[in-house]
């Protein structure tokens, strides 16, 4: 069996090792997608990476939008290393296998990773709804005290709940080929490889998924219903300007990985095809992270400004 070293165990075949098949019917483009995908990764790396520092060297952006902003490209930063390095190094070689231990531990990462970040653009949605509904106590409800707990919070929720959650997945028993339909250790395509009966699995796994990603994105909604609603209270329309700016970008961020998030995990089992799954997947792994610098540096004045600020700065410049 290509991919998998079975070990015998009464009348099934365990498998310790899984292969990935996701591209394999596309040998002769495997070169340009390796092309594509690593310019992607090193563009999202290194805006992420610049984003982070901007903000760390610029005293006027240490403000709670903005360490969220830090926390949210150290995630997208992690979240894309997670995927993209491997499927990389699949798409040069023939042999694309990954032991069980090693697909855990990517699935432990990802998944963590994944929820975090739901919890995360949660806090930073309450973050404008202060900011735009409640101006005048800004300073006293988001105090650096409770932005730390509301990271904090954010992180250990996608830490427990995931730990649990791929701690579970595999303590069950894999057999058969081996094969994932899938170019990393998503949930279902591993959960599909057991060979025992997963129904019940699989309905209360889709019940933590709507819980953990309905629940902050039905608060970010909320949210962003009230802010609206401010905003077009704003008497002047230089201020609904002002106002509704701020949110632009986080809506746009919102909206693309809650979108792709929701296709995924919480639509119906009949509903869901390799192929499709596999674009939901490269749009929330690979897309959505590399759009974080563009929306977030080339949309916001603040950081572009700070960049401005820095390059002035630069030995480099001041050299020529």
């Amino acid at each position: 069996m290509p991919g998998s070293e079975p070990i015998m165990s009464g009348n099934q075949s365990v498998c310790t090792t899984f292969t990935f098949v996701a591209f394999s019917s596309l040998e002769e483009l495997q070169p340009v997608l390796f092309v594509v995908f690593l310019t992607i990764y090193l563009f999202t790396v290194g805006g992420n990476l610049l984003i982070i520092c901007l903000i760390w060297a610029t005293p006027s952006l240490h403000t709670p939008m903005y360490f969220f902003l830090v926390n949210l490209s150290f995630l997208e930063l992690c979240y894309i290393t997670s995927v993209v390095p491997q499927m990389l190094v699949h798409l040069l070689v023939e042999t694309k296998t990954i032991s069980v231990g090693g697909c855990a531990a990517q699935m432990y990462v990802f998944t963590i990773l994944g929820l975090t970040e739901c919890c995360l653009l949660a806090a930073m949605a309450y973050d404008r709804f202060v900011a735009i509904c409640h101006p005048l106590h800004y300073t006293l409800l988001m105090g650096p005290p409770v932005c730390l707990k509301l990271a904090a919070a954010s992180w250990t929720t996608g830490v427990v709940v995931e730990s649990a959650q791929t701690t579970w997945i595999f303590t069950l028993p894999f057999c058969g080929t081996g094969e994932i339909q899938h170019f990393f250790c998503d949930i279902m395509p591993v959960v599909r490889l057991a060979c025992v009966d997963t129904s019940h699995n699989e309905i209360v796994l889709f019940a933590v998924s709507a819980l953990f990603i309905m629940s902050p994105c039905l608060l970010i909604l909320c949210s962003c219903a009230r802010v609206l609603l401010t905003i077009l209270g704003i008497p002047s329309a230089a201020g609904r300007r002002g106002a509704s700016s701020t949110r632009c970008s986080h809506v746009l961020v919102v909206s693309l990985f809650y979108g792709t998030a929701l296709f995924a995990y919480l639509q119906p089992k009949a509903a869901h095809s390799p192929q499709a799954d596999k674009a939901a997947a490269l749009l929330y792994t690979v897309v959505t992270p590399a759009l974080n610098p563009v929306i977030y540096a080339l949309r916001n004045q603040d950081v572009k400004g700070a960049f401005q600020r820095l390059t002035r700065r630069s030995p480099f410049r001041q050299m020529a």
